[in-house]
């Protein structure tokens, strides 16, 4: 189950930092919920709010192995 969660972080951690930056260069349309989904404004701050809740994800699932 815990591999679950590590997926789920590291491919929100990629989605994000990759839709960010897609947006800035205005680069490929592969990063479907930001270059798709979103008004052009509102790309990179989503990207920025993926990325950090992926971050968040990760580390929440690295505290939890401490205690454990």
């Amino acid at each position: 189950m815990r591999w679950i969660i590590e997926t789920i972080g590291i491919i929100l951690c990629v989605r994000g930092v990759g839709g960010g930056l897609s947006a800035l260069r205005d680069g490929g349309r592969g990063w479907f919920l930001v270059r798709y989904v979103l008004r052009d404004g509102a790309q990179v701050p989503v990207a920025v709010v993926v990325a950090l809740v992926g971050v968040v994800i990760l580390l929440a699932d690295v505290r939890k192995k401490q205690d454990a």
